[in-house]
């Protein structure tokens, strides 16, 4: 029997009581997490030519898109919103599998929320988790040789085998896990649900080249997820079938896309019992996260040694071999970016602006910052190293840096696990920090009561009673 019939079952039976208070945790800070995202990505390039291609379709009015007054087709709203929530590159993400979960499960769920009514957090706290379950699971089973019941949880494909698959998974294994979980809140039953996956499966799709050309598409990607899982799942409610046998059948996911390499016992060792979005990671920094090792060193050794931007010879960068391949060459594009996505997937760029800067937030990667001569100056002076020591294959690697003074002296940090990572955690409180520093780059400012009262719902979600009580906040 193929795994689908596994997920689908998992989706319709798990309920609220099944899931470890953890789970429940990690999800409302995923929720308020991507609700801030989505607010400050508002105006990043992409987003409003987006939005006036949808508000000119127009349609029935189901659904909210954040920070609009107009209500739009469920599978539209959700397409707006998780495209302006990954705009930034300021999502959750889960490390391991090399994705971001939230991006596409909330924002489908959100809209779905609407347009059915009367969903409780409850609910929706479920339909999440389920969902974030299932994206990360299929990510990581991609992975050659990853072994999920291992202590230490080891990959033992070196990051650039994960370069060299070329898929953007978030967008590629969306499209499943959008559908689940839209279709547990729509409560298909056993073979609807297997439908809805043949029915997703049909239209999955996403690649690097967007990331690799400094394109928007990048962005798009997970919108493009969230309208096929709400689609998907109405047309299955509707009796529409697609392939049952979905993932390991003879033109299945992992035999089309992978060419069978995948771990079978990742899909669902411990399924219904361990909830894979324990191991997502929230985000302090607007950036891959491939990012934030080097950005934590940086500014780690620039204040604990009082290092001035004019103070500085020369900066070497030491790296893993897929974070060279993707996030440091060619080092031209890197140092001197061509656009927005370019600073958002640039290891020199994120550490020189955490030392022009002495921080890293959102203005700091923008079209208007790559022209920035502060930063541009200290790019100018990074060169890059492979380093095959920092070659990890559990999690994000190492970062690793050097910098030489104008007078000889040589300063080197190492940071081996990111602030916000299951190993270093952001709380909750962190989270609701990061949503007012947000909110504050949104294009219609929210009033306070408005951004208190979502942090509010938010916090205590589980006792909503209808979970589109925070979308009237937001609109």
């Amino acid at each position: 029997m193929d795994p689908i019939y596994l997920f689908a079952k998992n989706f319709i039976h798990i309920n609220y009581d099944d899931l470890p208070r953890e789970a429940v945790e990690v999800t409302k800070k995923e929720v308020l997490d991507l609700l801030g995202v989505a607010l400050a990505g508002f105006t990043a390039p992409g987003v409003q030519e987006l939005l006036e291609i949808i508000t000119d379709w127009g349609g029935k009015k189901e659904s909210s898109i954040i920070l609009c007054r107009q209500k739009v087709p469920a599978p539209m709203a959700a397409q707006m919103n998780a495209t302006m929530a990954h705009a930034l590159d300021y999502d959750d993400v889960h490390d391991p599998a090399v994705m971001h979960p939230g991006v596409v499960m909330i924002p489908a769920c959100m809209a779905v929320a609407e347009r059915k009514g009367k969903v409780s957090g409850k609910e929706f706290i479920t339909a999440v988790a389920l969902g974030v379950d299932m994206i990360c699971r299929l990510a990581l089973a991609a992975w050659p040789g990853y072994d999920p019941s291992s202590p230490e949880k080891k990959v033992k494909a070196f990051q650039s085998e994960r370069v060299k698959q070329g898929w953007h998974l978030t967008t590629l294994t969306g499209y499943f896990a959008a559908t689940g979980a839209v279709g547990k809140m729509l409560g298909l039953d056993e073979e609807r649900m297997v439908n809805a996956f043949g029915i997703a499966y049909h239209q999955c799709a996403g690649n690097l080249q967007g990331k690799i050309d400094g394109a928007q598409t990048k962005r798009m990607g997970p919108g493009f997820s969230t309208r096929a899982g709400i689609a998907s799942a109405l047309m299955a409610e509707k009796g529409m079938t697609g392939a049952k046998n979905c993932l390991e059948g003879k033109q299945g996911f992992y035999n089309m896309y992978f060419q069978g390499g995948y771990d079978a016992k990742t899909l669902t060792l411990d399924l219904g019992k361990h909830f894979e979005g324990v191991n997502v990671s929230i985000k302090p920094y607007p950036c891959c996260r491939g990012l934030h090792n080097y950005i934590d060193a940086t500014l780690a050794l620039v204040t604990e040694e009082n290092i001035r931007p004019e103070d500085i010879k020369e900066i070497t960068l030491f790296s893993d071999e897929g974070g060279y391949q993707s996030l440091c060459t060619p080092l031209e594009v890197k140092v001197k970016p061509r656009t927005q996505v370019d600073t958002q997937f640039s290891i020199p760029w994120g550490v020189a602006t955490a030392i022009a800067k002495r921080c890293a937030k959102i203005e700091h990667f923008t079209e208007a910052a790559i022209k920035s001569p502060d930063i541009l100056e200290i790019a100018s002076k990074i060169t890059v190293e492979l380093d095959h020591s920092l070659d990890r294959t559990d999690r994000i690697p190492p970062g690793k840096l050097k910098i030489i003074t104008k007078s000889g002296q040589a300063y080197s940090k190492q940071v081996d696990d990111p602030l916000g990572s299951p190993e270093r955690p952001m709380s909750f409180d962190d989270c609701v920090k990061k949503f007012r520093d947000c909110s504050s780059y949104a294009a219609s400012r929210l009033s306070n009561h408005k951004i208190e009262k979502v942090i509010d719902l938010v916090s205590q979600l589980e006792q909503l009673e209808d979970v589109g009580e925070i979308m009237k906040l937001i609109k």
